[in-house]
């Protein structure tokens, strides 16, 4: 029975793929994550403030010399130790309800960022696989038909699969908009995945110093609707759309000779 419905489900997940329109994005987990710090805390400091100023405000002195909460309370004499008081449980109550929020949120956090970091299953996914090269100072991505291009191209709801490497020093890939990050390292490679709910172009940046011209290493990211995407990656098979020298690509001997100009005008000498 229990192969019977391992089987129906994989028939399922190959007839009915999981698209990325269907699974949660990086960024809305993150906004969601914000969301409910935000709204914890502000209910924190609300109850904190308000308890406060209550206190505050109902035994603040009046001016009078009589003590108005004489006859409510039994106060000690001097050298008599205090008693009554709720034996610590107010204390024990609030320390072990703050524990219990404390722990939850912990919890439900590295719940979000385990899902972040581990990605949505493979095999219920229709994943597009995109390798990413790093080099000083630009980013190559090439396709699953050999296809590389200095801008990355990607489909509306669909999840995008990044194998990320850099063939020179550290780098750093990131999109921003999209809450996508990872380590450009040379040899090794790490993964990281996203999807992108609205067309559009955003922009990608080396975030990991890596020489002169650290700053200049943007490239483009452009989300497409699905089927101008297929008429696109139909149209790239057996070329190449990468460009040396490039405003995004601009390659270490220019940057360092434009860095080499300017540093008579700001105090240096010429290289």
């Amino acid at each position: 029975m229990k192969e019977m419905a391992g089987n129906m489900l994989a028939l399922t997940v190959a007839v009915f793929p999981l698209h990325g329109g269907d699974v949660r994005a990086p960024s809305a987990v993150f906004d969601q994550i914000f969301e409910v710090f935000l709204l914890l805390g502000t209910a924190v400091g609300v109850v904190v403030v308000a308890y406060t100023m209550y206190h505050a405000l109902k035994y603040r002195d009046d001016g009078g010399e009589s003590d108005p909460y004489a006859d409510k309370v039994e106060r000690p004499q001097m050298g008599e130790k205090p008693t009554g008081g709720s034996g610590g449980r107010k204390v024990f109550y609030s320390f072990s309800i703050s524990a219990v929020i404390v722990v939850s949120l912990i919890a439900w956090t590295y719940s979000q960022l385990l899902y972040i970091e581990q990605g949505p299953d493979p095999a219920q996914t229709d994943a597009l696989e995109i390798d990413v090269e790093g080099y000083r100072f630009g980013w190559d991505f090439i396709y699953p038909n050999g296809h590389t291009t200095n801008t990355l191209y990607v489909p509306q709801d669909r999840v995008v699969r990044l194998q990320v490497t850099s063939t020179d020093v550290f780098h750093n890939f990131g999109i921003p908009e999209l809450r996508v990050k990872t380590d450009a390292v040379p040899g090794q490679y790490t993964s990281a995945w996203f999807t992108a709910n609205e067309t559009g172009t955003y922009t990608a940046k080396c975030y990991e110093l890596c020489g002169s011209g650290h700053s200049l290493m943007t490239t483009e990211v452009t989300v497409m609707p699905q089927d101008e995407y297929e008429d696109w990656y139909a149209q790239t098979e057996g070329t190449n759309e990468t460009v040396e020298g490039s405003n995004e690509t601009a390659t270490a001997t220019e940057t360092d000779q434009r860095i080499a100009a300017d540093a008579p005008a700001l105090g240096g000498a010429p290289a």
